[in-house]
């Protein structure tokens, strides 16, 4: 349930950002992402918290991107990691060039 949930929520050229709100790596990704101009529909952040298969969506975080913790961030379908990969990748320049490569950017 928690693998069909998770790939039909990023299926797509955009990016979802898994969270808990409370999570100061949560805040650090979507303060991040805030500098951005996204397309409509391009940005999407779902907060698992008190969700009845919380739980097993961080198992499948565990078991398909290495990490149980949030965020967890995808780029299109490919996980990049949480709140302080993408302040990385943003550092870096990265960040917009894979944001732009998706067509998320307006």
């Amino acid at each position: 349930m928690a693998q069909q949930f998770v790939k039909a929520q990023i299926k797509g050229d955009k990016v979802v950002v898994f969270l808990k709100p409370s999570c100061p790596y949560c805040v650090m990704a979507q303060d991040v992402f805030s500098k951005y101009q996204f397309k409509p529909g391009h940005l999407e952040c779902i907060n698992i918290s008190g969700r009845s298969d919380m739980d097993s969506l961080q198992d499948y975080f565990l078991e398909t991107t290495g990490a149980r913790s949030v965020p967890r961030v995808f780029i299109g379908e490919k996980c990049v990691g949480g709140g302080s990969d993408v302040q990385e990748l943003d550092k870096s320049g990265k960040l917009k060039g894979m944001l732009e490569s998706i067509g998320a950017l307006q």
